[in-house]
């Protein structure tokens, strides 16, 4: 298949725009897994799709019109210019009116491979837990609250999910260990920096098939933390875990430009 060619067809946006059949969306869902590009074209069309909303979210058009009038007016002497017009590279009318869920994924296809590389090296794993270790135990938490992260670590029915560092910030780094059964994570920012004032690291759960990110919430206490472990209820189905950066009191969706980390469910 040509993939510089099905990224122009069109196909990407209509995917956007959530009008494909079922099985058209399986067909993006495995691209967007294979090739980096895809998923690429596809976050840029969200973004995209995301300003467009915003911009044009005034309740009436009014304002239009008067500045057509002032143009109109400040242009009366002037001598008329033809102007040539670009086409625009997306088509917006195919999803006019609807408003994206942006997807926290930059790097998806990358963080694959990194997650598997972090998992096979033994040498980094150990060291990691071992630190999580003594952080639990030095920790002002109580005794059973560090017992209780410590039966977390060793248990091998605990899903352990690397967040790799992303974009602009691939020095940081996280851990999600996620007890289904109870329904909560326990997330290990230790390689997350202290957020500048004004603030706050917000965490969300990823599903992947339609791309969907859903706020856990933010950490308003991470400069406060000694061992910088947060317990944080996850009622979800999560595919993938990420961390942005947002203002104080958390965002409606995630700003990608700030995505610190990204990690991908694999088992």
């Amino acid at each position: 298949m040509d993939i510089n060619a099905y990224i122009t067809s069109g196909i990407l946006e209509l995917y956007v725009a959530g009008v494909l059949s079922e099985k058209e969306n399986e067909e993006v869902y495995e691209l967007m897994q294979k090739h980096p590009e895809v998923l690429q074209e596809v976050l840029e069309i969200e973004a995209a799709v995301v300003k467009l909303t915003a911009a044009t979210s005034q309740r009436t058009n009014t304002h239009i019109l008067d500045i057509v009038k002032q143009e109109l007016k400040l242009n009366e002497n002037t001598k008329t210019k033809v102007v040539s017009i670009n086409k625009p590279k997306y088509n917006w009318i195919t999803y006019t009116g609807w408003a994206a869920s942006i997807l926290l994924a930059v790097g998806l296809f990358w963080t694959l491979n990194q997650n598997k590389k972090l998992e096979n090296d033994m040498r980094i794993t150990k060291t990691h837990q071992s630190l999580l270790e003594t952080q639990i135990e030095t920790s002002k938490n109580s005794l059973t609250e560090a017992n209780t992260l410590i039966s977390v670590l060793r248990d091998d029915s605990i899903y352990k999910i690397p967040l790799a560092g992303q974009g602009s910030f691939t020095d940081t780094y996280a851990k999600v260990y996620w007890d289904k059964a109870t329904e909560r994570i326990f997330l290990d920012a230790e390689g997350l920096p202290e957020p500048p004032k004004g603030k706050v690291y917000q965490v969300w759960s990823l599903t992947l098939n339609p791309l969907t990110p859903t706020s856990l919430g933010t950490i308003d206490d991470f400069a406060t933390d000694s061992n910088k472990i947060f317990e944080i209820q996850n009622t979800n189905t999560s595919e993938a875990f990420g961390i942005t950066l947002e203002p104080k009191g958390g965002s409606a969706t995630p700003t990608m430009e700030q995505l610190y980390t990204l990690g991908v469910v694999t088992s």
